[in-house]
């Protein structure tokens, strides 16, 4: 098997993981100076977030330069002492690759837009529009129009996100060769290949036809905002397709990854990861991606046995014979697992029950950075503080369209932007959580629980912490080879709430036992045929054929031993 198809991968997310130089900005420094924790946690591998130079428009999402480093976060000989480190403790390192778009400061934009007679011209998406405005009524997926009058030329420009970041045209051969060369200098350099950022905006239908949702995007907010019925959010859900339809997903896209997967594979060993649950990225198994997202997982408040067990059926149902999924619980865009899976009285249980279906499932985990102590959502409910443009835009929307007092706008802008899953790491009870000098105000606010425990220093001292729970149950995984590499069988026992499957391997196989309800449930074993070596249990088991699981539980079973003893 391939190294991605085993590792586990742990996000980090550069502005906010932690301050080397002391401005109260992450920075490559800082990582390097993090590389023993990351191999004392257990991971296997890192993704790491936009680390390009960048207005910061979009948090690091407008890339300003494909081949360089931002300022802030230090330089190229810093970028490769922060890699070599990784390799030099058997880890890998995968990049955030921005293909749909860069930012409106990038060379290549500049020089776009310039004059009409540009050589760089068509490398973006120019229109002249209609006699009264833009060529059609398509939207940005972040407000307002897709098209922006740019009054150098009188011409429009596509974007499908801000208006700063502009959307580069694929179909110019030129493009092309460039992305393709920005691709070969991380390769050679020595990365270990790349997480693709929104693929599947790549491609807009040429014909420009109108989007028919029949409604604003100020509609679509007001609505989404009241749904409260299932069928509420469905017809929000089906608009919203109905509003973007005709600018994701296109044809070309296909050939395009193909495209890419051959540059690629021109180095070994190297992967692809999109940002997408579309299984049709796989190609045949072997000619497109070589993982997308099991993002349906995630879309839950709860990780019951009943969705588990639906979502492995149809995902790996869906996938090739040689692809390979990876499951995620949370990123950089959405809310901390804790707080989106946790139901205010047992948090950490459904965490450590919720890491142990990550690490078991079939398929490659992806961890985001501040999981392994229990970080939380965070509120920032001062608008000054805010940094995520759609905080902002929610907080103009909650007032104007909800008709929302101030104070009560900023709470909820806030929780709607990604601001509070980015605040920075929380390292030890200091000041700002020890992220930065105490005289010095990180870009962020960090969150105020650094005080109460949430924080590495604390929990390295408890044996009994979270985040020793993450560094045994990534042993327990990085020990046992079906965890990581064995096929998946659904296991359904009487009780229907018990989460059990099996992971089978040449050289093992177990036998998973999950309890995700808050009841204690009993199961009979002794008419399964098997003896049982117990590889991890929560508590301490002695009957083998009749187990007790406790609320939260988590027991794995190696069914090839006859040892009887408990971790």
């Amino acid at each position: 098997m391939k190294w991605w198809q085993k590792a586990v991968f742990y996000q980090i997310y550069p502005r906010s993981f932690a301050d080397g130089n002391g401005d109260g900005i992450g920075d490559l420094a800082g990582m390097i100076s993090r590389l023993d924790y990351l191999k004392d946690l257990g991971v296997d591998a890192i993704w790491l977030s936009p680390h390009y130079p960048s207005p910061q428009v979009d948090c690091g999402y407008d890339v300003a330069d494909y081949t360089a480093v931002a300022p802030e976060y230090g330089t190229l000989d810093e970028f490769r002492c922060f890699l070599d480190g990784l390799h030099e403790r058997g880890m890998y390192l995968i990049l955030d690759l921005v293909l749909n778009h860069t930012s409106d400061q990038h060379p290549w934009f500049i020089e776009s837009r310039s004059s009409k007679t540009n050589p760089k011209r068509d490398w973006y998406v120019w229109h002249p529009g209609q006699k009264h405005g833009p060529p059609n009524n398509w939207l940005s997926a972040f407000g307002g129009s897709a098209w922006e009058f740019d009054e150098t030329t009188g011409e429009y420009y596509y974007h499908y996100f801000f208006k700063e970041q502009p959307d580069l045209n694929w179909h110019h051969p030129d493009v092309r060769n460039a992305m393709w060369d920005s691709v070969r200098f991380w390769l050679d350099m020595g990365v270990d290949g790349f997480r693709l950022d929104a693929v599947g905006t790549i491609f807009e239908d040429p014909s420009l036809p109108d989007h028919k949702a029949g409604v604003t995007q100020d509609d679509l907010y007001r609505m989404d905002r009241l749904a409260q019925t299932a069928a509420e959010h469905a017809r929000v859900a089906r608009l919203w397709e109905e509003m973007y339809q005709p600018q994701h997903d296109q044809p070309g896209i296909h050939e395009l990854m193909q495209e890419l997967r051959s540059v690629v594979d021109e180095y070994p060993d190297r992967v692809l990861v999109g940002e997408t649950d579309d299984l049709t990225y796989y190609g045949d198994g072997d000619n497109e991606l070589h993982m997308v997202f099991n993002f349906p997982l995630m879309r839950t408040r709860r990780l019951t046995a009943d969705w588990v067990r639906k979502n492995q059926e149809e995902r790996l149902a869906g996938i090739p014979s040689k692809g390979w999924q990876c499951n995620p619980l949370g990123n950089h865009d959405c809310g901390r697992i804790i707080s989106e899976f946790g139901d205010g009285q047992h948090d950490e249980e459904i965490a450590r029950l919720n890491l142990a279906i990550l690490l078991t499932m079939k398929g490659t985990p992806f961890l985001y950075n501040g999981e392994e102590i229990g970080m939380t959502n965070a509120s920032i409910e001062n608008p000054s503080d805010f940094r995520d443009p759609l905080s902002s835009q929610a907080y103009e929307m909650e007032i104007r369209l909800m008709g929302a007092p101030p104070e009560q706008a900023a709470v909820y802008a806030s929780q709607r932007g990604r601001d509070k899953t980015r605040t920075p790491m929380q390292w030890e009870n200091a000041p700002y959580g020890g992220f930065c000098p105490a005289n010095v105000k990180p870009w962020l606010p960090v969150n105020d629980n650094y005080q109460h425990g949430v924080n590495v220093h604390d929990q390295l001292q408890d044996p009994n912490s979270l985040w020793w729970y993450y560094q045994r149950i990534l042993e327990v995984r990085r020990e046992n080879p079906a965890l990581r590499e064995g096929e998946y069988e659904a296991v359904v026992f009487q009780d229907d709430h018990i989460l059990a499957y099996r992971r089978v391997s040449p050289e093992q196989a177990c036998l998973i036992l999950l309890n995700p309800t808050a009841e204690i449930r009993f199961l009979d074993l002794k008419h399964s045929g098997f003896a049982y070596r117990i590889v991890y249990s929560h508590h301490p088991l002695d009957v083998m054929d009749s187990i007790t699981l406790q609320p939260w539980d988590v027991v794995i079973l190696d069914e090839s031993g006859f040892q009887r003893d408990s971790c």
